[in-house]
């Protein structure tokens, strides 16, 4: 999930950008509201975070120009305004869920996971299955035979783009690039790291594997 992050609290913005990384998200992140309104209008977002007091221009003002430029990005307003006509203010602005600071990031992560649900339209895929392992892109949960796999955040967004890709050749300039977000080879073994501990997970102890190395090319996932 791509996510847009304005907040012009420095720590803030890196405590809340860092607990969105982990938890496997791509974030992109401004510090003020001329800065966030660009960057809403310029590439797609499935979620936006925007505190309602930014320098330049206000989140009423940043969102409010989202809709007026036809972006249907959900937005969940952060603020210290917590009076009732402060929130009926954000949500008439155009934001979809207003949280109050002080938060709980687990609460922030699933007010971001509620806005994701009720954005997904009726008949869009929400799981990918190859063979028998399975991957719930909402509930990010992943089974193979009906065990259940704990994956960590970065193992799900490579298994993801390789169930994307099942039955292709996957790069490693693929994986850097849409995985790690890396333009460059950095010369390091993480993808064979991250590799080794993925098929670790879902093919030991079954039957058939289904993660391959293709020698020279790079890595596929298929059934058969």
């Amino acid at each position: 999930m791509r996510i847009l992050v304005v907040e012009d609290d420095l720590e803030a913005q890196r405590y809340l950008v860092q607990g969105l990384k982990e938890s496997g998200h791509v974030v992109d992140e401004a510090a003020d509201g001329e800065t966030g309104l660009s960057l809403a209008l310029s590439r797609p977002y499935d979620v936006a975070i925007v505190d309602r007091m930014l320098p330049k221009l206000d989140g009423l003002a940043v969102v409010a120009e989202m809709r007026e430029h036809g972006s249907s990005t959900p937005v969940l307003f952060l603020s210290a305004l917590s009076e009732v006509d402060d929130r009926v203010k954000g949500l008439k602005a155009g934001g979809d869920d207003y949280l109050t600071k002080p938060y709980a990031f687990v609460e922030l992560l699933a007010r971001v996971d509620a806005l994701m649900r009720r954005r997904t339209p009726a008949g869009v895929k929400t799981r990918l299955d190859v063979g028998d392992l399975e991957l719930d892109l909402l509930t990010r949960a992943a089974k193979r035979s009906g065990t259940a796999i704990e994956l960590q955040p970065r193992e799900f967004r490579l298994l993801e783009y390789l169930m994307r890709h099942a039955g292709q050749v996957v790069t490693r300039t693929m994986l850097l690039e849409s995985v790690w977000e890396y333009h460059f080879d950095p010369q390091t073994n993480v993808i064979d790291v991250h590799i080794s501990r993925l098929r670790a997970k879902i093919d030991k102890g079954f039957e058939a594997p289904l993660l391959h190395t293709v020698r020279g090319a790079g890595y596929m996932i298929r059934a058969h």
